[in-house]
């Protein structure tokens, strides 16, 4: 059995894929009192948006662009699991659909966009790749 992550079921991460992150950033900005901090992305920036009393990201506005393109608009859950291939499988053995495969592993792991049989959509991701 592989090893766990100590994170492994925590949700690490929430974003939302728009297209004009600007906007919304700006939106949330006035509603929530996030701070932003722009994240380069090769060309344009994606926004980590920090709570107005804190100093870490607590949620990610990003451009439909890139590696976003096609994801819906909507807030998106990243959970953390132990062994993302392994996860794949069983979210396709259980009925859920993938929406976007897993890429290679890259310096901050591995993730991949799923809806499961109800309709929600969620990411899974694996620290370790």
């Amino acid at each position: 059995m592989a090893e766990s992550h100590p994170d492994a079921g925590a949700i690490c991460w929430i974003d939302l894929t728009v297209d004009d992150a600007e906007n919304v950033r700006d939106f949330y900005a006035r509603v929530a009192g996030w701070r932003s901090e722009p994240v380069e992305m090769g060309g344009y920036r994606d926004f980590n948006m920090i709570a107005p009393h804190g100093s870490d990201p607590v949620a990610g506005i990003c451009h439909a662009r890139g590696s976003n393109t096609g994801l819906p608009a909507q807030w998106l859950i990243y959970i953390t699991v132990d062994d993302l291939d392994r996860a794949v499988a069983e979210v396709e053995a259980l009925g859920g659909i993938v929406l976007r495969p897993a890429g290679e592993p890259g310096e901050m792991g591995r993730f991949c966009v799923i809806r499961d049989p109800a309709g929600a959509v969620a990411a899974l991701y694996d620290p370790a790749g």
